[in-house]
């Protein structure tokens, strides 16, 4: 399968790359984990081209739609706060004490 590597560039919305891509995809679960499916795609972009420097632009593609593949199963099977993909998710709240925190002398 060949893709367009220069239209690839201009995609934005989550549907975008699933229809580029030719993936299925449930428009539901789109629109309620799209930023985090994004997010972690974005991640997987980075590593593919960072360890995968020599690759032609038809292989880039494919390493690239394996990836969207995976960020979407990632939220199939967890949860954006499992995941902690924002900074949202990794603060810790103030004026709140955890029950790990209490203890009994």
């Amino acid at each position: 399968m060949t893709w367009d590597y220069e239209k690839f560039k201009k995609l934005e919305d989550a549907e975008e790359y699933f229809e580029f891509f030719q993936l299925p995809y449930d428009q539901k679960f789109v629109n309620v984990n799209r930023l985090h499916i994004l997010k972690k795609f974005s991640q997987f972009l980075k590593e593919i081209d960072e360890n995968y420097t020599d690759l032609s632009i038809s292989d880039r593609l494919s390493k690239y739609r394996e990836a969207l593949e995976q960020a979407y199963q990632v939220f199939l099977e967890s949860t954006p706060q499992e995941q902690k993909l924002f900074k949202v998710f990794n603060q810790k709240p103030k004026n709140v004490v955890t029950l790990t925190e209490i203890t009994s002398d």
